[in-house]
């Protein structure tokens, strides 16, 4: 999402070549595509699995890029251009910086989302995983082992949080030290 989102954040030409198809996949919701993804590829394995949940989660890493590189002050870029700082410094040292708020932001919603589609596909699709327990004991009405696949979905999307979020003020330290010098 990262690698293809600044790109189309700074040129608007790609922009408004690419945000159709963009917003057309990402308007698509995962129920309504994985019984297409299960009949072209016979049965979902892991790779299939991975690939189905990394589909999903770019959306929004790539949409909060795109709005991210957008966002920048264009004096900066101007800047940076009129000192004749090559394109790829640029990108490292402004343009990737200054978008990693967003990035980080859509990173914690696609997070939350592949919990989501990963449950999905097991439940769907699959002969093991968290999903297919809450399928089987909800067919079977063994309310134990579906309350405990509950219990452990949330225990995951949880801790998984815990571990984005120490990340993310890792990270971004420099951003949060800038905002609560500025007031902002």
């Amino acid at each position: 999402g990262v690698a293809i989102g600044i790109p189309l954040g700074m040129s608007l030409w790609a922009r408004k070549f690419a945000m159709p198809q963009i917003e057309y996949w990402r308007a698509m919701p995962p129920p309504a595509l994985l019984p297409i993804s299960v009949l072209l590829l016979h049965s979902i394995g892991n790779l299939q699995k991975i690939s189905f949940i990394a589909f999903f989660c770019i959306f929004p890493v790539l949409l909060n890029t795109i709005d991210g590189v957008r966002g920048i002050e264009p004096t900066l870029v101007d800047t940076a251009r009129s000192y004749r700082i090559p394109a790829h410094e640029r990108i490292r040292r402004i343009v990737f910086p200054a978008a990693l708020p967003q990035i980080f932001a859509g990173m914690r919603t696609s997070l939350a989302l592949a919990v989501i589609v990963m449950v999905l596909s097991e439940y769907f699709s699959s002969t093991n995983g968290v999903g297919y327990v809450l399928l089987i004991s909800k067919n079977t009405f063994e309310f134990a082992p579906m309350w405990a696949a509950i219990v452990l979905i949330g225990l995951l999307g949880y801790l998984l949080n815990l571990v984005f979020i120490l990340a993310e003020k890792r990270f971004l330290a420099w951003h949060r030290g800038w905002r609560a010098a500025t007031g902002s």
